[in-house]
């Protein structure tokens, strides 16, 4: 008897759902005598994993949408998939995505419900698909991990989950995450021509992460700081084109920075050599760089909304996403102050240290061993 556990997220490079899979997958790995078998839909170029090596697997290979609708159908008709995860115990699905299986308790990782906070956010059809399935979803899944409190109470108050059915299990920083040494800024800065002084915010660039009201607060700040820069990694997701708009009516092209792709192995650095990491978003189910920043001793400014305080605690600083003028005043205030900037670089990493993926894993094998006695 296996369990299973999918990690399709991370072979097909889903952002922050990926992330998660890898990172739980390799910390239940190294907790179990026996590990889980991996199961993935692959769906274009797949990644591979060197440490999964040894590891058992079981795939498929289907479009990401057929895969998707096949899933759906099947708890609509109530049918069993057990055929492709043979000898199962438990199946743990780790993005909103429950395979129908009978007789097979099963947990579902829900990471936030932001189709259902922010419609405006989504894409049609990716918002019609998740109002009709995540509430099925939720109901048949045998328990419930979620990344954040927020999350939790997000499910309670819109699903009606009982409270007993869900578990808070908090996402970590990966270990390569931390204060890396001035050499290693130094040759970062020079690879991607990073400016000597800029607002840092990283993460798939969509109307959620708020980064048009972020290019309004940075314009503000440059009437008083001109050297002032703002320097986004990561890829175009969608409905981006208000912050591209808004970035060229401020006249910032000249002075916001996309580096393109940044591997894992040189974030670290990024976060470092930035004056401030801002994360600007409206909503995050677990807001993961939060962590990853404090992790590398770089000064966190956060919205103050959903899960970031429970993540940034004291340590970070916060504004309100929809005010301008607020985000520019927490962000001044903190460019303004190199002891207290120091101050919180040096708090980030003890804070960041308090979440850590064997943690994860054993709160998740909890949630195992509840369904399996």
């Amino acid at each position: 008897m296996t369990i299973y556990l999918d990690v399709s997220a991370a072979v097909n490079s889903r952002a922050g759902l990926g992330r998660y899979a890898q990172s739980l997958a390799n910390a239940l790995i190294a907790e179990l005598d026996t590990p889980p078998t991996l199961f993935y839909n692959r769906t274009g170029q797949a990644r591979t994993f060197p440490e999964w090596s040894a590891v058992p697997q079981r795939s498929i290979r289907l479009g990401y949408k057929p895969w998707r609708m096949a899933v759906w159908l099947g708890q609509l008709a109530r049918l069993s998939f057990g055929r492709l995860v043979p000898g199962a115990r438990l199946f743990h699905a780790t993005e909103h995505l429950l395979l129908p299986l009978r007789g097979v308790p099963t947990v579902l990782t829900v990471h936030d419900l932001i189709f259902k906070l922010f419609p405006q956010h989504h894409k049609k059809l990716n918002y019609w698909y998740l109002n009709l399935a995540m509430p099925l979803f939720v109901r048949r899944a045998s328990a419930i991990i979620v990344v954040s409190q927020a999350t939790k109470n997000d499910l309670i108050r819109y699903y009606h989950t009982p409270d007993h059915k869900i578990t808070v299990v908090h996402e970590a920083a990966a270990p390569h995450f931390r204060v890396v040494s001035d050499d290693e800024v130094a040759r970062v800065r020079a690879k991607y021509n990073l400016p000597g002084r800029f607002l840092l915010a990283v993460g798939t660039i969509e109307p959620r992460k708020n980064l048009a009201r972020l290019a309004e607060a940075l314009a503000l700040l440059r009437r008083d700081d001109r050297s002032l820069e703002l320097v986004v990694v990561g890829a175009k997701g969608w409905l981006y084109d208000e912050f591209f708009a808004r970035v060229r009516e401020l006249g910032l092209e000249q002075v916001v920075h996309f580096p393109g792709y940044v591997p894992d192995d040189d974030l670290p650095a990024v976060f470092r050599a930035a004056t401030v990491y801002v994360m600007a978003s409206v909503y995050e189910g677990a807001g993961l760089p939060v962590l990853e920043a404090m992790a590398c001793g770089a000064p966190v400014v956060s919205s103050r909304e959903s899960s970031m305080p429970e993540l940034g605690a004291d340590v970070a600083r916060y504004f309100n996403p929809y005010d301008v003028r607020h985000m520019a005043d927490v962000i001044g205030m903190v460019l303004a102050d190199d002891r207290l900037r120091a101050e919180m670089a040096a708090a980030g990493p003890e804070r960041a240290a308090r979440f850590s993926w064997q943690r994860a894993a054993r709160e998740t094998l909890a949630v195992y061993q509840r369904l399996l006695s």
